[in-house]
């Protein structure tokens, strides 16, 4: 039932919370709406989509008119909880929203990202994302891959990322186009069953031709408050000083214990299989298969056994890398290059394959050149 009447009592409005309101479809001041559910918003729960919704609305109000019965779904209470369906009719209330200040108009977005895209269809693509990029906004950052892909296409109703790569790291990255998508791949992720490969240059001669490699990882933060990944022997519990309780506390103790590069979290196990590729004289080429995807497993494992990867400005060898910057190496050499998962709507099986960038394949040839000769 759809009516645009002044005097009828339901406004019926299709929308999705991922895009913005229009001044004909956004939730009314005098009146009940009726929003439906589309696949953007499959799955979401209640409360975060209100939330969305009702733009400049404590989200106190929204807990508020959840538990007053107010919000109904399908006719029918439901807690905030409640995971919306597609096609699910959300009542909401009359509610006064703030407006919005008018935004001055957008400007020409550069396509940056669209060469880059190695796979797409209606449920989710893969890029080659570049070393260099940030995969999202943050830290003085201001536009990340999701965001400037998102500026590429303000048609798309969703674009979220599946999993994250480090700045300097290449390769494919996975972003969903639909919420149901979403959730099949973090599923998916979850019990292990992604086979996600990465390509990797190392100091030092690796002798295993296959290797499995298990280690305890623990977050701490360095004095100049950087925050950074360390194997340990003996890790900090939670209980201990400097574990996440009493470093969350208060802002007094976790600058304290920032500034005496204490932990924040508990150990993690960090698992990775480990192929040797090709030696390559005083390097060698490893290819790294994930078991758990620990934050910076790759470089702190390498770093730890001994065998740095070549560029890594975090962990690896950093008078190394800067003879290396003059031979063609400007960055650390460790690239996504290839990831096995079927697909999150049709089960298909999808070889997502990102082919080594340019910089990292001169440089493969010019080590080559130089152990032949």
């Amino acid at each position: 039932m759809t009516s645009n009447s002044q005097s009828s009592p339901l406004q019926v409005t299709s929308a999705s919370p991922e895009k913005p309101f229009s001044h004909q479809d956004k939730p009314a001041s005098d009146r009940v709406t009726l929003l439906l559910v589309d696949e953007a918003s499959e799955t979401q729960r209640v409360d975060n989509y209100l939330a969305k919704v009702l733009k400049g609305v404590p989200k106190s109000h929204v807990y508020r008119i959840l538990r007053s019965g107010e919000v109904r779904v399908n006719k029918k209470r439901v807690t905030a909880e409640y995971r919306l369906q597609l096609g699910d009719e959300v009542r909401v209330p009359p509610i006064r929203i703030a407006e919005a200040a008018p935004k001055p108009g957008l400007p020409i977005v550069k396509a940056k990202l669209a060469e880059m895209v190695i796979y797409e269809d209606d449920a989710m693509l893969a890029l080659n994302k570049p070393a260099g990029m940030a995969v999202h906004g943050g830290s003085g950052i201001s536009l990340g891959v999701i965001e400037q892909l998102r500026l590429e296409r303000p048609q798309a109703k969703f674009l979220e990322l599946v999993h994250r790569l480090d700045r300097e790291t290449s390769g494919v990255l996975m972003i969903a186009k639909k919420r149901s998508a979403l959730t099949a791949l973090h599923e998916a992720m979850r019990q292990h069953k992604m086979d996600k490969r990465y390509v990797m240059m190392v100091q030092g001669q690796w002798q295993d031709a296959k290797k499995k490699v298990t280690l305890d990882l623990q977050k701490f933060v360095t004095e100049s408050g950087e925050r950074r990944v360390h194997v340990v022997e003996q890790p900090l519990l939670n209980t201990e000083p400097g574990g996440r309780k009493s470093l969350k506390s208060s802002g007094v103790i976790a600058k304290q214990q920032a500034a005496k590069g204490r932990f924040e979290v508990e150990t993690q196990v960090s698992e990775t299989w480990f192929y040797l590729q090709e030696p390559l004289g005083q390097y060698s080429l490893l290819q790294a298969k994930l078991i758990t995807g620990r934050t910076h497993q790759l470089r702190v494992q390498l770093s730890y056994l001994g065998f740095p990867i070549l560029g890594d400005d975090k962990y690896g060898d950093f008078a190394l890398n800067k003879q290396l910057s003059k031979q063609r190496l400007k960055r650390m050499y460790l690239h996504s290059s290839e990831t096995r998962i079927a697909h999150p709507l049709t089960g298909e099986p999808l070889h997502l394959v990102a082919p080594l960038p340019e910089e990292l394949e001169n440089f493969l040839q010019y080590q080559r050149q130089l152990n032949a000769e």
